[in-house]
């Protein structure tokens, strides 16, 4: 077996105002024919480096300086072209860009035009490579909008982007990359956008279409599981290098480097023992100060209730339509659809389910950053029990104080106009907490917790990386010494190595604070690292609840057991099982089987099955099982 790609010696440069970065130093791999090799590493060790050169996309100021790389094109009988030595803007060279050689995105979102139709920007590359007419190439792109699995091709031709889910919008993408039939396929991190479930159809999509068409794939990622699962060998890239490449089983079974080391022991797994830590590769050395533990007990005998207490929460949306003098109201959206759940003090509830299930709907209800149409929420403030939604102006400002946020993506949370000393000490001042002094000590004791220098406050969030962005969202989030923490998905923008350091660093200080998390995840490995309970939602209702242990050792409903088989190992021998993903109908309401769906008129309830796990069944048929087991 040949190779269709074969890389020697190659760098990169970029040369900006602050001098010359390497970005790609000596770097060496093949991919062979019909084979699928994974790029491995943390942002910065210059895999996308790599694909741009290969795509002869990089930017202005990026210039290969040196080493080749070779193109050996089947179509030509295998003869080699050094993409490295040809012009990136020349005639040869775009007709393998898109033509022979294609790349699928990280973000799907921002890489389709949201001007055109999913039609026109799929055919756009069959016309650029190939000489078809409107009509023909139209024909072509509908047959592969339904090889990558689009349920109606034909509408699809006239659909935009923004009309998609993340899936679709990545099936798109693909379709768009394979529509001439290349030689190669680069996927530049084409699952981390996505949910668990449509991660795994989307990895099981690429093998099928490799199969067919016989191509080479080499994907770029940092997770480890994913590679498990899809890849023939791997190349672990750091900070321009390689550190180590081989087979499957080489890295998994026989890592050398203690990068390679690093990274393994840094991924959350399902068999970690009790007590048992990540392990990042850079710790944090994070300090308490004692204006941080200088916190008012609670009365005794207050915490016996729990300290949120959710009721029968519904929100649902109207989908406006235009019409010519405003908006018609058409469908409703049900958005979350009678939620009930509780923590209690110091506990950790772990909310998990793919996106627009309603987890974040749930947390903003929770924050009455939204109003439920019904339902109830009671917060324990201190013995006292509070009516969230009853709550006038004052007493909600008081509230807010009690329960913080801690937001998904570092980088748009933070404002990038305001200091880290600005946005530490904000709350501070709103909520009038001590004078300049106190708080600047205060805001010192922030950084040391999180385990940031204090020299770095006069800094701009720009200045920092998404890791230490995330770690100030935290101690922004502490500033007010809250009981309960809402964590909406705060470490899936990360590399695996910073997500390690940030889960450590919030279980380290729910033992140290006491704090109370809601913690908002559709990754159940790292939910099963940091939460005591999980609650497992789906289209706006919660399918099963129980503590951590009986959720994964005895998963009930159909939906718990295919978020379950979605989650990638990072071990060969537990490749996914896609037939447990129902080919895709996993989330739906109406393909579960009996008891979980609706029979007839009867309504499926949170039915008790002892020991505090609950599954959202029909009462009488779980009965009926009960009985047949």
């Amino acid at each position: 077996m040949g190779n269709v790609l074969q890389i020697n010696d190659l760098k990169v440069e970029f040369h900006v105002n602050e001098g010359v970065i390497r970005a790609v130093d000596g770097v060496s791999f093949r991919v062979p024919e019909r084979r699928t090799v994974a790029v491995v590493g943390e942002s910065g060790s210059g895999k996308s480096v790599v694909s741009q050169a290969i795509m002869g996309i990089l930017p202005k100021a990026g210039r290969i300086t040196a080493g080749s790389i070779n193109f050996y094109d089947p179509a030509k009988g295998g003869a080699a072209t050094d993409i490295a030595s040809l012009p990136q803007d020349g005639p040869e060279m775009r007709a393998i860009r898109g033509g022979r050689i294609s790349i699928i995105f990280q973000e799907p979102m921002t890489s389709l035009s949201p001007l055109h139709t999913v039609g026109d920007q799929v055919s756009e590359a069959l016309k650029l490579h190939r000489r078809t007419s409107t009509k023909e190439a139209l024909s072509l792109t509908e047959e592969m909008l339904r090889l990558v699995g689009f349920p109606n091709p034909n509408r699809a031709l006239r659909t935009y982007p923004f009309e998609l889910s993340g899936g679709l919008r990545q099936r798109a993408m693909i379709a768009m990359a394979l529509v001439c039939r290349p030689a190669l396929l680069i996927a530049d991190e084409p699952t981390t956008a996505l949910d668990v479930t449509i991660q795994a159809q989307i990895l099981k999509l690429i093998r099928d279409l490799q199969d067919e068409f016989g191509m080479a794939v080499l994907i770029i990622t940092h997770d480890l599981g994913v590679v498990a699962n899809v890849a023939d060998e791997v190349v672990v890239m750091y900070h321009g290098r390689v550190m180590e490449s081989g087979t499957l089983d080489d890295i998994f079974r026989r890592a050398e480097h203690p990068y390679l080391k690093a990274l393994l022991r840094a991924v959350p797994r399902f068999d970690m023992q009790p007590g048992e830590r990540l392990v990042p590769i850079r710790e944090i050395e994070s300090e308490m100060g004692h204006l941080m533990q200088r916190k008012e007990p609670w009365p005794e005998g207050a915490d016996a209730a729990p300290l949120l207490d959710v009721k029968g929460l519904s929100k649902r949306f109207s989908i406006r339509r235009a019409g010519m003098f405003g908006g018609k109201t058409g469908a409703e959206n049900v958005a979350v659809d009678d939620v009930s759940f509780f923590i209690h003090r110091g506990e950790c509830l772990g909310l998990v389910g793919e996106s627009g299930c309603g987890k974040t709907t749930t947390s903003k209800m929770v924050m009455r950053a939204m109003r439920p149409d019904t339902g109830q929420i009671t917060f324990n403030d201190r013995g006292q029990m509070r009516d969230v939604l009853a709550l006038n102006e004052q007493e909600l400002f008081d509230y807010r104080r009690k329960v913080q946020f801690i937001f998904q993506d570092p980088y748009s949370s933070l404002n990038p106009r305001m200091t880290v000393f600005d946005i530490l000490s904000e709350p501070l001042i709103i909520h009038k907490l001590g004078d300049a002094e106190e708080r600047f000590e205060r805001v010192k004791e922030l950084m040391q917790l999180v385990g940031l220098d204090v020299r770095f406050l006069r800094r701009y969030p720009h200045s920092f990386s998404g890791g230490q962005r995330q770690r100030i969202g935290i101690a922004r989030a502490l500033a007010l010494q809250p009981e309960l923490l809402i964590c909406d998905e705060p470490v899936s923008a990360l590399d695996v190595s910073i997500q390690a350091q940030v889960l450590n660093l919030l279980k380290d200080l729910k033992a140290e604070l006491g704090l109370t998390y809601l913690f908002i995840s559709h990754n159940l490995a790292v939910v099963d690292y940091i939460a005591d309970r999980i609650a497992v939602m789906c289209a706006g209702r919660l399918v099963e609840m129980a503590p951590r242990e009986a959720l994964f050792s005895n998963p009930t409903h159909p939906y718990t057991k295919a978020l379950l088989s979605a989650v990638p190992h990072p071990d060969p021998d537990s490749k996914l099982d896609l037939g447990a993903l129902m080919e895709g109908r996993a989330s739906d309401p109406r393909a579960w089987p009996m008891p979980f769906t609706i029979n007839g008129s009867t309504r499926p309830a949170l039915v008790d099955l002892g020991g505090g796990h609950f599954v959202r069944a029909d009462p009488d048929g779980m009965h009926a099982v009960g009985r047949a087991a």
